[in-house]
């Protein structure tokens, strides 16, 4: 490989900031040659089929690019997404990820993953893109989150989501109608209503 290929592939995922093989294809690039460009050391693997520039510091948020980059309709939730918007002080040790009924769960070597199903108006209510290391990455907003854990509360405790809706109170980071709009998508309408009026 001529050193002006590997410098336009180099550029390529300075760019993208994590890359697939699939990713390069449309570019006429292969799985080849990223992966003769990391054992040269121009690049770096990071993750099974996951190539990055070596040197690149990785975002405190880097696990959820990788499952993004992984599961690109897979939405970014539960602990997560509260770590990510600022409103726990924990940083999860696995991703929290949402995926539909019939979705295949997937597999990413590397990232410890929680899979939780979602399906209906929930599954696609209060998704937003946010960009980490240039890759696009879908999670829920703040009161989507909120309205979440209190769904999932079997899952990550009543405690969690009682302290995810106190902050989101106190910093202002929602208003009490997207709250009770996500309450009522996720169908916990009732379970919310008294720590809100409790909160409020």
């Amino acid at each position: 490989m001529s050193k002006a290929v590997a410098d336009e592939i180099l550029d390529l995922v300075r760019e993208a900031g994590l890359v697939r093989p699939r990713d390069l294809k449309s570019a006429g690039v292969s799985g080849g040659a990223l992966s003769q460009l990391a054992r040269r050391g121009l690049l770096e693997r990071v993750g099974r089929g996951l190539y990055a520039v070596p040197g690149t510091a990785p975002s405190e948020h880097r696990s959820l690019a990788e499952v993004s980059k992984r599961t690109p309709r897979g939405v970014i939730c539960l602990l997560s997404a509260l770590s990510f918007h600022g409103l726990t002080t924990q940083t999860p040790p696995d991703v929290w990820l949402a995926i539909g009924p019939k979705d295949r769960a997937p597999r990413p070597a590397g990232v410890r993953l929680r899979v939780v199903r979602v399906s209906g108006e929930s599954r696609h209510a209060g998704v937003e893109t946010r960009v980490v290391e240039s890759v696009p990455v879908r999670i829920y907003g703040v009161a989507k989150t909120v309205a979440d854990c209190f769904k999932f509360r079997n899952k990550i405790g009543t405690d969690i989501a009682v302290e995810a809706l106190r902050d989101c109170l106190e910093q202002r980071r929602c208003t009490a109608d997207e709250l009770t709009e996500y309450a009522r998508v996720c169908r916990v309408s009732r379970v919310m209503r008294p720590y809100m009026e409790a909160l409020a």
